[in-house]
């Protein structure tokens, strides 16, 4: 807000679609300014996204059916919230933006941040707060060996250590050698009791034990980083089951990285608008997805998760795993629709003498609204996917993790976005001389460009994800089984 205010701390207003024109790049001070503001965003935006998914379903007990039914409604909803947040961006910030300046719309935004703030803060003594006891499951499953001794008695079993120290041992064929603590003093020690699964048999060494006896006399002391208990390992096992799910969901960040930017550019080029007198901004195209998923989140809420229930007996309808696989799926078709509504973008434009038009100012006689159809297959998309692994991360994560599983969707997000500018660069390397262009995405002329063919690329990709990813769900094992609804239903009807 403060460098959108002072001219001196930003560059001169440019076109950076007028070729005449000499757009300055921010440099010295205000670059400073700039990068600060920008990492205190990105770290606070991190701590909510973080922190809120896992604060909201903390306030509801998964064994209860009732209630875990409401849990995954709750996710649902905070998908619902930010949608609605990003409209009220899109529509009124982007106008305050370009009718009162920047700074004003920045300064709408830290005053709206500040209220939430106190109204959270409101809100503390009514909140279920889950505090976990005993070390951090992170550090009992990972570990360096750099740390001081002190911390090392602290931290006590570290499963992946143990199981490669423990390599050469033979596992034994009844799993109830291998060692656990008592039942009375796991429960006092942790909060749930894992049984053995047999999953990544070779993580189970970490608990075979030394001595002929079951009982182990002071394991924490004796063998601390070669003995662990069936706990911990299952523990262990979860985080590596997940790994393949959080890899097979990148792809479509990815793709929506794609139709965040190059969407965009082609709607700038397009008619945008709405009647006579009213064009929408180029700053406000989001909405379109934004508003689909507005729309799509209650039907889905409301009408297919209660009918869906009746014939599975899931309190979400379907599993969190079918859920993300139709997500990605519906990602596929969009990148396909999204390269066929291309080819007829650029078909209007050849047929018009309009290829070197100028976006904005010289629009293309094809509506905007042409993009719907790829936003909107790509809002279910995301409604599927994203909510299901937000649940899928939380339900399946050990509890002690619980709080910061809903990381691994962001953090899956972050490499999706990462990995975006990665492809679009090797695309351009691999295609620089077979185009004349100087590669399909090289240069601000996206009428010149081929995105037609990089849309297509990305489907196919997204296809092939898609087939690993069912290949990886079916070998997954969940760690408990879900709740039925029957009695929560049955208590529903109950006055």
């Amino acid at each position: 807000m403060i460098q959108a205010h002072y001219p001196k701390l930003k560059p001169p207003p440019c076109n950076m679609f007028d070729k005449q024109s000499h757009c300055e790049t921010v440099e010295g001070k205000s670059a400073v300014v700039l990068y600060i503001a920008l990492y205190i965003l990105a770290t606070g935006t991190a701590g909510i996204k973080a922190a809120l998914p896992s604060h909201g379903a903390d306030q509801f007990d998964e064994k209860d059916p009732k209630e875990a039914m409401q849990m995954s409604s709750f996710f649902n909803k905070l998908l619902l919230g930010l949608c609605l947040g990003g409209a009220v961006s899109l529509t009124l910030i982007v106008w305050i933006q370009d009718y009162k300046g920047w700074d004003w719309g920045l300064g709408v935004s830290a005053a709206a941040m500040f209220f939430s703030v106190v109204i959270f803060v409101a809100g503390m003594p009514l909140y279920r707060i889950h505090i976990v006891s005993g070390s951090s499951t992170i550090l009992q499953i990972l570990q360096v060996h750099i740390l001081p001794r002190k911390i090392q008695s602290i931290l006590r079993q570290i499963v992946y250590v143990a199981a490669i120290r423990n390599r050469k041992l033979i596992l034994p064929e009844d799993s109830t050698h291998l060692y656990e603590i008592e039942r009375d003093k796991e429960n006092a020690m942790e909060d749930d009791f894992l049984p053995h699964r047999n999953i990544y048999r070779f993580l189970d060494k970490a608990a075979i034990q030394q001595t002929p006896s079951r009982q182990v006399g002071n394991p924490e002391a004796s063998s601390a980083w070669k003995l662990c208990t069936v706990t911990q390992v299952e523990n262990a096992k979860i985080v590596l089951s997940m790994v393949p799910i959080f890899c097979c969901t990148i792809i479509m960040t990815l793709c929506l990285a794609q139709l965040q930017t190059f969407s965009i550019q082609q709607g700038l080029t397009m008619d945008t608008k709405l009647t006579n007198s009213f064009s929408i901004p180029p700053a406000s195209l989001p909405i379109i997805p934004v508003s689909f998923i507005i729309l799509i989140v209650p039907i889905y809420d409301k009408i297919f998760v209660p009918f869906a229930r009746k014939f599975t007996g899931i309190p979400t309808g379907i599993t969190h795993l079918q859920r993300v696989g139709v997500g990605l799926v519906l990602s596929s078709i969009s990148m396909a629709v999204a390269a066929l509504v291309e080819v007829k973008r650029k078909g209007v434009a050849r047929d018009h003498n309009m290829l070197d038009a100028t976006p904005v100012s010289q629009p293309l006689p094809i509506s905007t609204f042409w993009l719907s159809f790829q936003f909107f297959i790509f809002g279910i998309a995301d409604l599927f996917t994203y909510v299901g692994l937000l649940e899928f991360f939380y339900s399946e994560a050990p509890k002690a993790l619980k709080s910061v599983s809903t990381c691994f969707l962001w953090s899956s997000m972050a490499l999706g976005y990462f990995l975006s500018t990665i492809v679009v660069k090797i695309v351009n390397r691999a295609t620089e001389g077979i185009t004349r262009s100087g590669g399909w995405l090289v240069g601000n002329n996206i009428n010149r460009n081929h995105l037609n063919l990089f849309y297509w690329m990305l489907s196919i990709l997204s296809l092939i994800n898609f087939f690993i990813y069912v290949f990886v769900a079916k070998k997954y094992k969940y760690r408990n089984q879900k709740p039925a609804v029957s009695n929560a239903v049955n208590d529903s009807r109950t006055p």
